[in-house]
């Protein structure tokens, strides 16, 4: 389905439905900030479609290079001692490159993707940041307000947290919780020195960071053949432009530097490069705590590779040099906010309360939260005994384990949103440029370019 129309037709099916999201969002939500989204982004969709529906158009054109130039491959279709396997495949990549460079091929694609990022997520950003900075009530999600307000508290006392007796001192004690880690209050730090703009809203600096991990990963992923750029011009899509991704950009977005940041890990891996791996995987478990279980399988793979130690340096290294200084400051404000609080020990309920099946049963099976935590728990360590079993050999194989078992911890949780599927849906993309390329492929794309490939008694191919 990918494939089909050289990848347009996923093209047109996401950027259609996702219209149809957004108008939905726009008509019938009851969050103020999700409708302002949706009356915008839908606009951004529909016109994202429109211009799919032109490549497509476009794509009748006849190929600029006859398939009889081809060196190798017979030119009149017949089939042959010369018409292999290999011939064939390079006869596809050969037709692919002819179409990579024009207004329907992967380049394009690319770019509408990026146009689309910033007119559904981008725009709606900033619209709303600029009517918050101005007075305007329900143009933010609480996450944000709990950002911004945990960098001042970083600043004043040194920890971002509040103890439990300032909690219920607050006349809204939810707002009082900050259930992230230590550094996720640097993207409120903007706000608590320069004061209030749209340009300090958090939102915007989530978006930075977002964009220009996600970029990096990308380039670090690049090998210059089309089928890898279809690849990633689809993962690109998949943390950025998905309803899921835009929606929370542009309302809270505290979710998108982590999981930005945990791709960008994997793709420093996929290049061999831990050390930088272990930087990017720091500074997202650094943020947010579920983080941790990714780090955990990157480092499996990180065991295979004989890196452990390049990696863990900067894995485990930033999120303990971010918890020291809180723990030293106050630890039991440390223990309310990020323990008792997310597991339903705090003052408040934790809003996250979307229907999934450890939702269900917490609510409706007597002790059903300790039933979905015991389930919980086994599906953690089946992803353990996997790991155990069937080490990862590739990073794009530890990025399938990894939403894998992200998905069956989203579905679980007592406490959990709809959102937090972004993680595993994205990373099941990314999981396929990820891949390492095969001797085959080289060998391909050597054909197509003209250079026989070497011979070698050996080949497994």
């Amino acid at each position: 389905m990918d494939r089909a129309a050289g990848g347009l037709a996923a093209d047109l099916c996401l950027y259609a439905l996702s219209a149809l999201f957004a108008w939905s969002t726009a008509t019938g939500s009851t969050l103020t900030s999700h409708r302002a989204w949706g009356a915008l982004a839908a606009w951004g969709y529909a016109a994202a479609t429109l211009a799919v529906l032109t490549q497509l158009a476009l794509r009748h054109r006849p190929a600029s290079r006859p398939a009889e130039d081809h060196p190798t491959c017979p030119a009149d279709g017949r089939k042959s001692a010369q018409d292999t396997p290999v011939c064939q495949a390079s006869r596809t990549i050969t037709d692919g490159a002819d179409r990579a460079g024009g207004p329907e091929g992967v380049g394009a694609r690319a770019w509408v993707t990026v146009g689309a990022w910033v007119a559904v997520a981008v725009v709606p950003l900033i619209v709303q940041a600029v009517q918050r900075a101005g007075g305007a009530a329900g143009r933010a999600q609480e996450e944000v307000l709990v950002v911004e307000e945990s960098a001042r508290r970083l600043l004043d006392s040194g920890t971002p947290y509040l103890g439990r007796d300032g909690i219920a001192a607050l006349p809204e004690p939810l707002l009082g919780y900050t259930p992230y880690q230590p550094g996720m209050a640097v993207f409120g730090l903007p706000r608590a020195v320069f004061g209030v703009a749209w340009w300090t809203d958090a939102r915007v600096w989530f978006a930075l960071v977002t964009a220009l991990a996600v970029l990096l990963a990308a380039r670090l992923l690049r090998d210059g053949t089309p089928a890898q750029d279809a690849l990633l011009v689809r993962a690109a899509q998949a943390a950025s432009v998905l309803p899921l991704c835009a929606l929370t950009i542009a309302t809270g977005g505290d979710d998108l530097p982590v999981l930005a940041l945990c791709l960008l890990a994997f793709a420093c891996a996929a290049r061999g490069r831990f050390g930088w791996s272990g930087l990017a995987m720091g500074a997202a478990a650094a943020m947010k705590l579920l983080a941790w279980p990714v780090a955990l399988v990157l480092g499996a793979y990180a065991v295979v590779r004989r890196s452990t130690g390049r990696y863990a340096a900067g894995a485990a290294g930033l999120p303990v040099l971010a918890l020291v200084p809180a723990l030293l400051v106050e630890p039991a404000a440390f223990v309310e906010n990020v323990v008792r609080f997310p597991t339903g020990h705090g003052l408040v309920t934790s809003p996250a309360a979307s229907p999934l099946l450890g939702w269900l049963i917490a609510r409706h099976v007597p002790g059903g939260r300790t039933v979905a935590l015991v389930l919980l728990l086994l599906a953690g360590l089946a992803i353990g005994l996997w790991l155990l079993r069937r080490p990862p050999r590739d990073a794009g194989t530890a990025a399938l384990i990894t939403a894998t078992g992200l998905l069956a911890a989203i579905i679980l949780m007592p406490s959990t949103r709809f959102g937090y599927l972004l993680y595993p849906a994205a990373l099941a993309l990314w999981s396929l440029p990820l891949r390492a390329p095969t001797r085959v492929d080289h060998e391909l794309v050597d054909v197509v370019d003209g250079v026989s490939p070497p011979r070698d008694r050996d080949h497994r191919g």
